[in-house]
């Protein structure tokens, strides 16, 4: 099975406003970067659609360790999901889940792969973490350049 490292980051100006997600995929031979954005969109979910983005890309199943800054993608699919799907994606307030959408698009590419879900702190010199960092903000750069 071909292993991989994923690095994802979001990014926003304004929340909500106008936002960017960047992905960098490293494999044994190759790098490949991805970013994109959405003029009207929140933090959390360039940090979805960073992830989102990231294992679509990927062919076949895969071995993926996943570094994200974020708490709110590294728990929501590690812990948070699996009682989410059983209450039909209502949280303990019994109001619908933020981003469910999002979340069942993720959870389903998930288990396509054996993914390792790895917080890192942002913007702590972790050098791919800055460069999914960079790409987000190109991915918003570019989309704001696009009005």
């Amino acid at each position: 099975m071909k292993q991989v490292n994923i690095y994802t980051d979001g990014a926003c100006r304004g929340n909500p406003g106008p936002g960017g997600w960047g992905v960098l995929l490293i494999n044994k031979t190759n790098e490949k970067e991805l970013f994109g954005g959405d003029l009207d969109t929140t933090n959390n979910k360039m940090e979805m659609m960073a992830a989102i983005k990231a294992l679509e890309t990927l062919k076949e199943s895969c071995e993926v360790n996943l570094y994200s800054d974020s708490k709110y993608v590294v728990h929501g699919i590690t812990e948070w999901i699996n009682k989410w799907k059983v209450n039909n994606f209502m949280n303990a307030k019994k109001k619908p889940v933020s981003n469910a959408e999002l979340w069942i698009q993720l959870d389903i590419l998930n288990s396509k792969h054996q993914v390792k879900w790895i917080w890192v702190k942002g913007h702590s010199g972790d050098p791919g973490n800055e460069r999914a960092d960079s790409l987000a903000n190109k991915g918003l750069d570019l989309t704001l350049s696009e009005i």
